[in-house]
């Protein structure tokens, strides 16, 4: 009787078990659990902080004196305050760049922080770091360059050794790690130990690569291994802060190596590719990776990181923003302005979930099974997705909002754990009746977030044309995130018409030409304007939507170089001089390399005015140089007597790249000369961003 019984239960579950909807086989490569943990970050930051911060260098030679790592102000705690205030998950830190120069006491190696007067040779950068990340509740993350240009055995099979004990300190003694970070850039010239030559290795082997993947699994086995080829992470191919709009997390692996020449491809991944390698989209805040005084005004526009957030964490990548320390050991405060505005917008952008438990239907459901159901979208659960029947893999999921509603965001996300499948698809909605099409795109992977212009719509439907097998979606979201409000930015071209810009196109700009402050009942922007004479334009930008306005840019601009021509040079190409006076700062001329005595241009104003000033901008190029910093001005009417009106020095100039304005006694003047007297380099070339004048 018993036995008849537990037969009978046994069966009873047996049969329901079989009745029940499994789930959609795995496809292709799949993730491991360290890289499920690592896609979830989304959101990081990478610090440059070493050697080349206090020689003002990005690549060191190696051949540095531990003595220069001095920091005065060194607050780990504060970047780790940083890193989260704006919305960042961990950190990753340069814990040896290529100079060899090791910021934390190792055994391996003298050139290290041991050495240095910073905490009198007794300071652990990496130990203060980790406890910082530890207490801000950070993810911590290691960059070890395979590369030493201070080490005398580079090149050997003793530096291998050196390199993996390294490895094996870092990994040991600061607790859990959830990146090692392995740069591309290994052999070349360097100092080593002395012997100041050029020294060649194959990356592909010289390093053991199966060996430093073993200690790292050994040490710290939830840890992901980025590289080129991973295994675990991929380089997305640039550093300008993007990844494709098709972007698979799948690789032919077994292709690439550090320093692949196919680079171009990590932009998109592989469709057929053999193993899980997802892409890592990074990207400084700076023009450079390291912190330059120079750079001080070149942090990126609120607009850029917007759009470098969308174009990475939107397009299945996640996002490594650098931020490089300055030299008192802080972030600089310009670089944590614009985080804090980044987090704002996003914050903003991100604020409030329209599809959450709304009514939604599918085209096709996994068995019908409410297991798979479209609901699992908006459900809130990762764990759960709307799935199809097997060989369905066109499908169609629709959003029913109970009335019009405003939306031009969508963020779609698959369940990878069973693989990447979305090849192609689209959005669409539903707009008083009628279906307009939103985006065509192909891959979603882990997520993928679309902008589009603002519908009011009753129905947003995602159409999936075509995919590797049954759908897994397990997230969709949608939102109507604010007009992005940004400081316009003012321009004018040689002919003397005046372009102002602003990031979002929807954003109304206003301005003024009489000095005052422009509000939105001033002269509203519709196409570009001419300035001819010597004027000041204000300009902000409004959306009235929200009543929100930015504060208000300036720009001064003279007579027109319309009319302008540079009639002589001490040396260079004549023909490309015209760049110094095409009132666009991006551009720049120089003279010849290797002369040796000052340079100097004459320009012809084309007309004769009362010059009260004149105005000079450095070279605006990531690699500066000719930047002229003690100058003689003179001014001419017929170009042939000269009167030197005005003589001196552009204090600080090469670290602080800004326009310098010049002013002087009011002289009569159709011609002028701007020589260098003292330029920054080696010799008297001499560079020019842009040269203007000053009249009454």
């Amino acid at each position: 009787m018993k036995k008849s019984f537990i037969y009978l239960i046994t069966l009873a579950l047996s049969i329901l078990s079989c009745s029940e909807t499994p789930p959609p086989k795995p496809i292709g490569p799949l993730p491991a659990a360290r890289q499920l943990a690592w896609q979830e970050m989304g959101y990081y930051a990478f610090i440059h902080f070493n050697m080349n911060t206090f020689t003002d260098m990005e690549w060191g030679t190696g051949g540095e004196s531990p003595a220069q790592f001095n920091p005065t102000e060194l607050d780990t705690r504060q970047w780790a305050r940083v890193a989260k205030d704006a919305g960042m998950k961990g950190i990753i830190i340069t814990a040896k760049h290529h100079d060899g120069f090791c910021l934390w006491p190792t055994k391996t190696t003298e050139h290290s922080v041991k050495n240095s007067p910073w905490k009198d040779g007794k300071g652990d950068l990496i130990k203060d770091l980790s406890e910082a990340c530890e207490e801000y509740g950070l993810k911590f993350g290691i960059y070890l360059s395979p590369w030493d240009r201070n080490n005398a055995n580079y090149g050997q099979p003793e530096y291998v050794n050196i390199f993996h004990e390294q490895l094996r300190e870092l990994l040991s003694n600061y607790g859990p790690i959830f990146e090692v970070w392995f740069d591309g850039a290994n052999g070349g010239s360097g100092y080593y130990g002395g012997a100041n030559e050029t020294r060649k290795i194959d990356n592909k082997t010289y390093y053991e690569w199966d060996k430093t993947t073993e200690i790292v699994r050994e040490l710290q086995p939830d840890a992901v291994i980025f590289s080129d080829a991973g295994p675990d992470v991929r380089w997305v191919g640039t550093e300008e802060g993007f990844a494709n709009e098709t972007n698979w997390s799948i690789m032919r692996r077994d292709e690439i190596y550090p320093g692949w020449p196919r680079y171009k491809e990590l932009r998109s991944g592989h469709e057929d590719g053999t193993h899980w390698l997802p892409a890592e989209v990074n990207t400084s805040i700076r023009p450079g990776w390291y912190y330059h005084p120079r750079e001080d005004h070149q942090v990126k526009t609120l607009s850029r990181l917007v759009r470098t957030f969308y174009e990475s964490v939107g397009r299945n990548g996640n996002f490594l923003l650098n931020l490089p320390v300055d030299d008192r050991g802080l972030v600089h405060e310009n670089d944590v302005a614009q985080l804090m505005a980044l987090r704002n917008q996003l914050d903003k952008d991100f604020a409030h979930e329209l599809a959450k438990n709304i009514e939604v239907s599918a085209s096709n459901t996994r068995g019908n099974s409410d297991r798979f159901a479209p609901q699992m979208v908006n459900d809130g659960n990762p764990d759960t997705y709307w799935s199809t029947d097997d060989g369905v893999v066109s499908a169609s999921i629709t959003f029913d909002f109970d009335t019009p509603t405003e939306v031009n965001r969508i963020v779609l996300q698959e369940y990878i754990p069973l693989g990447q499948r979305v090849k192609q698809f689209n959005v669409s909605a539903e707009v008083e009746g009628q279906w307009q099409k939103l985006d065509e795109q192909t891959t979603i992977g882990y997520k993928r977030i679309l902008r589009f212009d603002v519908v009011n719509a009753t129905k947003i439907k995602v159409d999936i044309v075509d995919a590797k097998g049954p759908l897994t979606i397990s997230n969709i979201e949608l939102y109507h995130a604010p007009k992005l409000v940004t400081l316009p930015q003012i321009s004018r071209d040689k002919e003397g018409m005046v372009d102002l810009s602003v990031a979002d196109k929807s954003v109304e700009v206003f301005y003024t030409v009489d000095g005052s402050t422009p509000t939105p009942d001033a002269i509203k922007f519709e196409r570009p304007f001419l300035i001819d004479a010597p004027t000041t334009v204000k300009a902000i930008a409004f959306d009235g939507e929200t009543n929100t306005k930015s504060e208000s840019s300036s720009q001064y601009f003279d007579v027109a170089k319309k009319n302008w021509k540079v009639i002589s040079v001490s040396s260079g190409n004549i023909e490309e001089a015209g760049k110094l006076i095409d009132d666009n700062p991006d551009t720049y001329w120089a003279t010849d390399e290797g002369v040796n005595r000052p340079q100097e241009i004459v320009i012809d104003l084309g007309a004769e005015y009362t010059l009260k000033g004149f105005t000079y901008a450095p070279i605006q190029t990531r690699y500066p140089f000719g930047i002229i910093m003690d100058y003689e001005f003179s001014a001419s009417t017929n170009g042939k007597n000269w009167n030197m009106v005005s003589q001196g020095e552009f204090g600080n100039i090469v670290n602080n790249r800004i326009g310098q304005t010049i002013n002087f006694s009011p002289v009569r003047a159709r011609y002028i000369k701007l020589k260098g007297v003292r330029v920054d380099g080696e010799d008297f070339r001499t560079s020019f961003g842009e040269v203007g004048i000053i009249s009454e």
